[in-house]
């Protein structure tokens, strides 16, 4: 048995339609532990450092935007296989081509607004997770 943590970011088109309870559900039904957990709404620096990997992709001005719009709610998942868990619950990033019952068929309205965030590996995760977390709260 794998226990890994992983990061979930609850997008601001979820966090204002309501849907937080009804995610973390989904989180904590599935086998997935909430480590930590902050409501937060991410200024323009900290979603540009965040998404810095995206910085040179058409869509970056728009998704920085998008992820200042509103509250999010970050979390640090815990749990056998979080990683691709998280990633298997939250569905494809389109939630047009997102098997049913995933949080993105289920939650999201489209490939820019799709409810959710989570990190794609251990590496990327832990990263992810010091970003937002520290010791003593870095943010």
């Amino acid at each position: 048995m794998t226990i890994e943590k992983t990061l979930s970011i609850i997008k601001p088109d979820a966090v204002q339609n309501k849907h937080i309870g009804n995610i973390i559900k989904r989180f904590e039904s599935n086998g997935l532990t909430i480590e930590k957990m902050m409501m937060k709404h991410l200024s323009q620096e900290e979603a540009s450092e965040f998404y810095a990997i995206h910085k040179e992709r058409p869509f970056f001005n728009d998704l920085i935007e998008f992820m200042t719009s509103g509250n999010v709610v970050i979390i640090v998942l815990s749990g056998e296989n979080a990683v691709s868990k998280n990633r298997k619950l939250m569905g494809h990033t389109d939630p047009e081509q997102a098997e049913k019952g995933t949080i993105r068929s289920d939650f999201a309205k489209s490939i820019d607004a799709n409810a959710v965030h989570g990190s794609d590996s251990l590496e990327n995760a832990a990263i992810e997770i010091g970003f937002f977390f520290t010791s003593c709260c870095r943010r």
